[in-house]
């Protein structure tokens, strides 16, 4: 008989939730994001759950539902399979268990990141802010960048919705910063310095609003993000920024505006409407990201021909993936 002992045991290639198919065995570690116990129509107790991992998020259900839902923000090890319910590809689980430390689970395998590198980013929206030339837009952007410090490396842009991935804030921000490039090559007579600094804080807010968990992720609001959000938030930081920099009220206000209206109506969050094209501006191309991010998500996880499940970001909408011949 071959003695084994000295050859390694096989290792199995992990599977990507992205590229997971009907009836495909699954078995790997995955981070919840969401969990509880539901009723069926037959009234048996099922567990309902959104697993990701580094490709994105899927919908999961567990039909035992005698167990504990696992805890929001942790890691479990999953065994299932693939199963296409309505054109959209969910998980089945059928046992899994909390990881734990003997499990050497490679982190970086489980956390939607940016697809940049988190310095890279920074970098290139630290550059910006010191290429404003307006002094005193430049002194409010380039304090509140410093202030927001390193957490902008990992910070996510939201817990569920969009840009919800390690350095999300960074990746949103920069996406932002480029489309604002671009527009004004269509629009010469935007305020350059007042949109780039627009874009650039008008999120830096999210960092008291959110608490990041042990994982890099958004784990839950804060009282300061419950009691007052961060586009109050970041009108007061603007605010402050302007005091301790001694940077003109009077820009520091147009900017505050900007923050105020940047979602554009009071039921999305902000107590004002744009009012000038900067402002309209920043909004837009706010929106038109978040919504973008959210329908190729959206589009990951349903088969080409099919339709996503609703998207409660976009309205509830179902998103169409063109088929791969169009």
């Amino acid at each position: 008989m071959q003695d084994t002992s000295f050859y390694p045991a096989p290792v199995l290639s992990p599977m990507y939730l992205a590229d997971l198919h009907h009836d495909d065995h699954y078995e790997g570690f995955l981070l919840v994001r969401s969990a509880e116990v539901r009723t069926a129509q037959s009234g048996k107790a099922y567990i309902d759950m959104n697993l990701a991992d580094g490709s994105g998020s899927i919908s999961a259900k567990c039909w035992d539902g005698s167990q504990p839902p696992p805890p929001k923000g942790s890691i479990i090890k999953v065994r299932g399979a693939g199963n296409l319910f309505r054109g959209t590809m969910q998980l089945r689980v059928d046992r899994f268990r909390p990881a734990e430390k003997q499990d050497n689970v490679d982190m970086s395998m489980l956390m939607p990141c940016a697809p940049e590198a988190p310095e890279k980013m920074m970098e290139e929206i630290v550059r910006a802010a010191d290429q404003i030339k307006d002094a005193d837009y430049r002194k409010i952007t380039c304090r509140m960048l410093d202030k927001a410090g390193d957490v902008l490396l990992t910070f996510p842009a939201a817990i569920q919705m969009h840009h919800a991935e390690r350095g999300g804030l960074l990746h949103h921000t920069l996406t932002m910063l480029r489309s604002a490039r671009a527009l004004i090559t269509v629009y010469p007579y935007l305020n350059q310095d007042l949109l780039t600094a627009g874009v650039i804080i008008h999120d830096l807010g999210k960092i008291d609003e959110m608490q990041q968990d042990s994982v890099g992720l958004v784990s839950d609001y804060t009282t300061d993000g419950k009691l007052i959000g961060h586009i109050i938030r970041g009108a007061i930081n603007i605010e402050e920024a302007a005091k301790e920099t001694k940077a003109s009220m009077e820009k520091a206000r147009i900017l505050q505006h900007m923050m105020l209206s940047h979602h554009g109506i009071p039921e999305y969050g902000s107590p004002r409407m744009p009012m000038f094209p900067e402002a309209e501006v920043l909004h837009t191309i706010d929106t038109l990201d978040a919504h973008l991010f959210q329908m190729v998500e959206a589009q990951k996880r349903a088969v080409p021909g099919g339709f996503s499940d609703k998207v409660f970001g976009l309205d509830n909408r179902q998103i169409y993936r063109l088929p791969e011949d169009s």
